[in-house]
Order: C-alpha cells, then structure tokens, then sequence
C-alpha cells in the first residue's frame, strides 16, 4: 500500500529563544544569526529529506527556517494554521518571570480552562494543531504528493504529534530541537479508519545518533 511521508521541523533560533521569552504568534520576528549558523551546521553535518513540497508556518522564524533548508522545493506553501499559539499578554517576557505569575501558573496547568487576555484558548489550539496534520495529508493524497516537509513551532509540532502519532507519547516526549523534528507517514486506510500517523524517524537523519551519544556519555559520566 503506498504511504505518504511528512518531515515535521521546528524553525531555526530566534534572538526571543536566546533571551528566554515566551514568544507565540503575536510576535513575528526573524532567525537570529546563532539560529542561521546553527541551521547551515546542521545541513552540513547531517542529512535532511530531499523534497519538492514544503508547507510553512506563515511566521518568518519559519518561512525563513524553510526557505535555507529547502531552497531547490518547487512548491511552498504558507499555511496560516502552522503558526504557533497566540500567548496575549504574555507574549513576550522572560518565562523566568511569568513562572511566578499566578494567571500563567494558571494557563499552563491542563484543563483549568483559563485563558489570559488575547491569547488562543488551548483547546482551540490543540483542535486547529489536530485538523491542519490531517488536512495536510489529504492534500498530499489528492495531489498524490507521497513526500513532503513541513516547517513549523516546537508547541504545534507536540500538540499534533500527541494527538495524532503511534507510538502514543504525553506532548513533552514530541519536544523537537531547533531547525530538528521527526518523519511522520500514514496511508490512505490509517488516515481515513483512524486518522492517525506512525513516527518513523527524526530529521534531519543521523542527528538522533548523536543524541544517542550525548545521552551514553552523560551516563558514564554519572557513573564515574
């Protein structure tokens, strides 16, 4: 049966990630050099998918991020619905502050239903993160596009996976690095029945090798 393949990546470092602000969709900022220099690392140490489609957030730290991973893809796509969760009046400042904050305590404990001033509700997020993997696929079906990439945020990536993918794993475990994420694949039978995808590796390739080695080599230092 043919399958249809997805690379989810997380865009590139931005001067907010460096600065430890929580940053969302209310803020379109670009890549920081750190964040270019560590995307052209990543291209030349390891390998990423070679495709001809790319879907992106409509954010710039994405399009960006797309735009240096796969400057040969003959259709990009922007794709309103790949942009991060709106944080309101957080949006912003340094999370080392807003942890103390009794409303952002408030907006990240599952289920209170608080939503802060001008920020998305998070169920509405987590359906728009659910319905636009989908949607992606499908058009991928339709036009008989069997591989693809998609560039996008660390918190939509979590949301979608933890929703969507085999195995099943709590949001935190979809966690991706910057300008990193993972290949995704389903079928027509899997995403019509069930509408779920399967995770099948991490982008770029080779990169969770080195993760492997970091991870041995904390362990035998703890051990020593």
């Amino acid at each position: 049966m043919k399958t249809f393949k997805l690379h989810l990546i997380r865009h590139g470092l931005t001067s907010g990630n460096l600065q430890g602000l929580y940053i969302g969709s209310g803020t379109d900022i670009p890549l920081c050099d750190e964040g270019r220099a560590q995307l052209a690392e990543l291209k030349e140490r390891f390998e990423y998918p070679q495709v001809d489609t790319v879907f992106s957030s409509p954010l710039m730290r994405a399009v960006e991020t797309a735009n240096i991973l796969f400057p040969n893809a003959a259709h990009q796509f922007s794709v309103h619905d790949l942009r991060e969760a709106g944080f309101g009046v957080f949006e912003n400042h340094p999370v080392k502050e807003l942890v103390k904050n009794e409303d952002f305590k408030k907006w990240i404990t599952p289920g209170s239903g608080f939503v802060p001033e001008g920020a998305e509700p998070t169920e509405q997020f987590h359906a728009r993160c659910s319905e636009t993997l989908l949607k992606l696929f499908e058009y991928m079906i339709r036009m008989d596009v069997t591989e693809a990439a998609c560039v996008t945020h660390g918190g939509v990536i979590m949301s979608m996976l933890s929703q969507r993918a085999l195995p099943s794993r709590h949001p935190e475990q979809w966690m991706a690095d910057p300008g990193c994420g993972y290949t995704v694949q389903t079928d027509v039978q899997l995403w019509m029945r069930d509408r779920l995808v399967e995770a099948i590796d991490i982008v770029p390739f080779g990169y969770a090798d080195t993760l492997r080695g970091q991870a041995e080599a904390e362990e035998n230092e703890a051990f020593e």
